[in-house]
């Protein structure tokens, strides 16, 4: 699935597709916990997906320090080397000040990076000609690729799609990460976008529904857990097989709800840990770690896909 090097030819437009993972940041005692970044990266280089994600909302990547995000990047490139396997990685920015994230852009260039994740900015609600002036300006200022992110239900500013097409002519915008919450919105982009402007579901709990309506793949942190299932939902409907792939996104669809019961990534994390991926279920103020009863209904799912998997006498 991945080869060794990056290929020279490929770059992140034609990589974005598929499955992409937006990995956890593991904590231990309010520091990164290095060993079990280490042993996720392991982890899920030998999972069929097609990208990862640092540092980003479900990275909780507002939390981290510069040299934590340096040290995250720098640890992902390293085991995957030591795997031997390429999967490409953005990083995930945020922000309302467009020359500090100017200056963020300038501090990672040299990162062993593929491109970034860039929110829209939160908070000061811009108006969509200050929304093109801001990612315009990013994306003359940066070294690699940036797919665009648009999450109005935490940012409170909608990219319209008028100010997404403008985007998608600047050679430097590659895609969307698309957590718009309006159906129609996507579907409207999805008929008018240019044939090189990759679109992303990150709404884990429609990836179905993107998938069937055409968007080249999902950014889901359900992938998680059962991560052959979600990616084999995408490769039988690219083989024309809707029921096998609804078959598969049914045992799945779950998972979507549960994991997002309470603030993300708590319930992952839960997961993770209890599943012996990562050593502790941590997360960093103002998120807060799964409750009791939430962890309670986390453990009866794991143990029924535990006992699901035993063999049958």
């Amino acid at each position: 699935m991945n080869t060794p090097e990056q290929p020279a030819t490929r770059g992140l437009r034609s990589l974005l597709q598929g499955l992409w993972l937006p990995l956890i940041t593991p904590f231990r005692n309010r520091a990164l916990d290095e060993a079990s970044l280490r042993r996720l990266v392991r982890h899920y280089a030998g999972k069929p997906i097609d990208g990862l994600i640092l540092a980003a909302t479900s990275g909780e990547g507002m939390t981290l320090a510069a040299g934590e995000l340096e040290r995250i990047v720098a640890l992902a490139r390293a085991e995957l080397a030591v795997a031997k396997c390429y999967i490409p990685i953005c990083l995930g920015l945020s922000g309302s000040n467009t020359a500090k994230l100017c200056d963020a852009l300038d501090e990672t260039a040299a990162w062993p990076i593929d491109g970034y994740l860039i929110a829209a900015p939160y908070y000061s609600r811009p108006s969509q000609r200050g929304l093109t002036l801001h990612f315009g300006a990013l994306a003359d200022h940066a070294s690699w690729p940036i797919v665009l992110y648009n999450i109005p239900y935490r940012t409170s500013v909608n990219i319209s799609n008028d100010t997404l097409l403008e985007l998608a002519e600047h050679p430097n915008i590659v895609g969307l990460k698309d957590c718009c919450a309006e159906r129609d919105q996507s579907l409207d982009l999805l008929r008018r976008r240019p044939p090189n402007f990759r679109v992303l579901t990150g709404e884990d709990a429609h990836y179905y529904e993107a998938l069937a309506d055409g968007a080249d793949g999902g950014i889901l942190l359900s992938a998680h857990i059962e991560t052959e299932t979600f990616a084999s939902v995408r490769s039988l409907l690219k083989q024309g097989d809707r029921d096998a792939a609804r078959r598969h996104w049914d045992t799945v669809s779950v998972l979507t709800e549960l994991l997002f019961a309470e603030p993300s990534p708590a319930p992952a994390k839960y997961w993770l840990s209890r599943t012996g991926l990562i050593d502790s279920a941590e997360v960093r103020l103002p998120m807060v770690e799964a409750s009791a009863e939430l962890s309670a209904r986390l453990d009866a799912e794991i143990e029924r896909r535990r006992q699901a998997r035993e063999p049958k006498d």
